[in-house]
């Protein structure tokens, strides 16, 4: 579980970062999760977007995602989110205490 100053680490990291996921009509989907979890083994830092033509809203599709890939929810604005998962092997984030 983040705490609001590491959220706000994340925020910071991620406001650079494009988004590399979409989820389109066909909604969560297994590829999806295999996908986000394949990049969030890659980068612990992944920006998403919901389009249009989905049925789930950008809160609903973080929350189901993140519980799909065992991640943690970042932000969600507007259609876009951001997920975080620790890579314990691998790290390249190092969060504030």
């Amino acid at each position: 579980m983040l705490n609001s100053k590491q959220r706000a680490q994340l925020r910071g990291i991620a406001n650079s970062y494009d988004t590399i996921l979409h989820i389109g009509k066909c909604g969560i989907i297994d590829t999806v999760v295999k996908q986000a979890d394949d990049a969030l083994t890659a980068r612990e830092l992944i920006k998403c977007c919901v389009l249009e033509a989905c049925e789930l809203s950008s809160r609903a599709a973080a929350d189901t995602l993140s519980e799909k890939t065992g991640s943690d929810v970042v932000q969600v604005i507007g259609s876009r989110f951001i997920l975080y998962r620790e890579n314990k092997e691998n790290k390249k984030i190092f969060l504030v205490k």
